[in-house]
């Protein structure tokens, strides 16, 4: 069986949908973090092998040994990050606004 169970993550208050989107936008955020972290590191290198340190003993190890949606789950489970209900009329308002802006540009 899977842990955490999808009941434990979304509290019953969300569905699969949401959830897979929820931890989508979590899990590329972690990825964006380890870019960035393997970025500086490659960066602090001197060229030295005898005083550099590893370029992996530079990331953070949640970031470099787990995958991304692994650890998306996990922060979402212990609530780290949380999944935000939307009332549906401001999704009506935010499509609206966006057909009015292509018109606009089309014209």
């Amino acid at each position: 069986m899977l842990y955490p169970t999808i009941g434990e993550l979304t509290k019953d208050k969300f569905n699969r949908y949401e959830l897979a989107l929820a931890t989508a936008k979590c899990a590329r955020l972690i990825t964006d973090e380890y870019v960035r972290q393997r970025e500086f590191a490659e960066k602090s290198m001197t060229g030295n092998k005898d005083t550099d340190k590893p370029l992996m003993a530079m990331i953070d190890k949640e970031y470099r040994d787990e995958k991304a949606v692994k650890t998306a789950i996990n922060r979402i489970h212990c609530g780290e990050y949380v999944i935000v209900e939307r009332d549906p009329s401001e999704e009506d308002e935010i499509v609206e606004g966006t057909e009015t802006e292509a018109e606009d540009e089309i014209n």
